[in-house]
């Protein structure tokens, strides 16, 4: 095994810059970019292998290796007080717990877009609660 089977390598196509980039987080900044995604990996290895060999020249020690990590699935997430009150009465309008609906919130708004996403996935389902607080209203007026 290479030190750098260590570390996570992630190749993905980039709308922006119309190309595959490649980028290894926490070993190195920057990133690969070309129209051929294995040329890419493989470039991608390389400079991972190259960063670890500047890493031991300069003395310093390496990351914290990035691949294999096994996940508890917990994780504690600061938010402030004003955005913990908003999740909690979403959370209330939408009859789940505030666990289950921000764990909604980032599954359905998981993208690589990152906290725009997050945003338009909390208006989304904020939308969908809306017509169904309309919808049961409606419901009992009807009764």
């Amino acid at each position: 095994m290479k030190p750098g089977d260590r570390y996570l390598k992630i190749v993905e196509w980039s709308d922006e810059d119309r190309c595959y980039v490649g980028s290894c987080p926490g070993l190195m900044l920057g990133g690969i970019h070309g129209d051929d995604e294995t040329r890419v990996y493989a470039e991608l290895c390389q400079a991972v292998e190259e960063w670890i060999a500047i890493y031991a020249q300069d003395g310093m020690p390496l990351p914290p290796p990035t691949a294999g990590k096994d996940y508890s699935g917990k994780f504690v997430v600061r938010v402030g007080r004003e955005l913990h009150r908003e999740l909690a009465i979403h959370a209330l309008r939408a009859g789940v717990s505030l666990n289950t609906y921000c764990a909604r919130v980032l599954r359905d708004g998981r993208t690589p877009c990152g906290s725009e996403a997050l945003a338009l996935a909390g208006n989304v389902l904020l939308l969908r609660e809306k017509r169904e607080a309309y919808r049961v209203a409606k419901t009992r007026r009807e009764k």
